[in-house]
């Protein structure tokens, strides 16, 4: 059986958009690694690339050979189940495989996955390949906010080009009531969906009332005037330590210059735009932000219910939610179980997207997950009364 054209298609277009994001990279971009949450983007184009190799061209494709014995160590990330692999915090000293290498790899992986799908698919093949097409667009915005991680972190604070698009208008603040009631929470539907969102449950929710706007860089500013990140009050005790330990004053990019406020973007340092939406900031920041208004962050099932209500996916949005399996939650089988379900444990739900986040791969079920101090991602608040 052969692949639908458009499940072609899909995957060859992935395929090219991750190496669009990197085409005005230099050489020495690639291998950088300032931080243990930052991987050089070299190593992202040779992770997803190995993973449709390891997961499917090896066990699918008759007579298929690896390109190199060598690189299902380097590229592995977490898979334990599928063998050794380099250590997280050592991706950066990857001088070797070189760039050109990693380009090779990803020519031979993609025209052997074109003939796969052009001549013997199955059910379960075409499966996995969406998964693959949807793991690779998750890379793809780990790209685009590992890179300017690392030119964030450069000396010179360089430009350079992103394929993101611009930011919504800010809307006229207005609140959203929803009413207490039973509600269904999950996917629903055929379309592709990760195994974290499924579990389709219901949910009872207390009447509430949710903003239809992001939290301005303008409010988060008047927050800094305030004192908020020197009020002990607002914060978790834990929030409150991680803050005095790494000096925490606003949020990851925004610098102070004689006394004026400015932030770091593609375009370079530019004076702060107090309108869009406040960006780069951990679930600790959102938290004490939220207790400073006398308000809180809206669980990921009170933001699921409202989101027909308002227009989301500039900013992921920090909930007050834990990262927890859904009732009856089944991981997959062998190695793919490890994708989503081992990390639900002292994390966070982020809900929406971001600029940052690829074409067809938002969704309104989608549950995106990191760590409290985390604030390399796109990521935003929403407030709840």
């Amino acid at each position: 059986m052969i692949a639908t054209q458009s499940l072609i298609q899909f995957f060859l277009e992935t395929r090219a958009d991750s190496e669009r994001i990197c085409q005005s990279l230099q050489t020495e971009d690639y291998v950088v690694q300032p931080i243990v949450d930052v991987s050089p983007p070299k190593w992202h184009l040779g992770h997803t690339t190995w993973f449709f190799e390891a997961f499917i061209l090896q066990p699918h494709l008759k007579g298929y050979k690896v390109f190199s014995e060598h690189f299902s160590f380097v590229f592995n990330s977490y898979y334990e189940s599928v063998g050794k692999r380099v250590v997280r915090t050592d991706r950066g000293n990857l001088s070797r495989p070189t760039v050109d290498q990693v380009y090779a790899y990803r020519t031979y992986v993609t025209d052997a996955m074109k003939e796969l799908l052009e001549v013997n698919t199955t059910p379960e093949i075409e499966s996995l390949v969406t998964i693959g097409i949807h793991h690779e667009k998750q890379h793809q915005e780990l790209l685009h906010t590992d890179i300017k991680y690392i030119f964030g972190n450069n000396p010179l604070l360089p430009k350079y080009e992103a394929s993101y698009n611009n930011l919504r208008p800010v809307p006229t603040q207005h609140w959203i009531h929803i009413d207490e009631g039973v509600y269904t929470i999950g996917h629903q539907g055929d379309g592709f969906c990760y195994d974290n969102e499924l579990g389709q449950h219901k949910v009872y929710l207390h009447e509430f009332e949710i903003s239809n706007k992001l939290i301005s860089n303008g409010q988060w500013l008047d927050f800094i005037n305030d004192g908020g990140y020197e009020q002990v009050l607002l914060w978790h005790a834990e929030g409150w330590d991680w803050k005095n330990t790494n000096a925490i004053k606003a949020p990851l990019y925004w610098h102070q210059v004689d006394h004026k406020w400015l932030s770091y973007s593609s375009k370079g340092l530019q004076e702060l735009d107090l309108e869009a939406p406040v960006c780069h900031i951990s679930y600790f920041e959102a938290f004490a932000f939220a207790q400073w208004q006398s308000m809180r962050l809206p669980t990921e099932f009170e933001w699921e219910v409202a989101n027909e209500h308002f227009a989301w996916g500039d900013r992921w949005e920090w909930t007050e939610s834990a990262y927890l399996p859904y009732p009856n939650y089944k991981k997959a089988a062998g190695a793919l179980g490890e994708y989503n379900g081992k990390f639900m444990v002292n994390q966070k739900v982020l809900r929406g997207g971001s600029i940052a986040t690829p074409t067809k791969h938002s969704r309104a079920t989608y549950r995106n997950f990191f760590q409290t101090h985390l604030r390399w991602q796109f990521t935003g608040l929403r407030l709840v009364k």
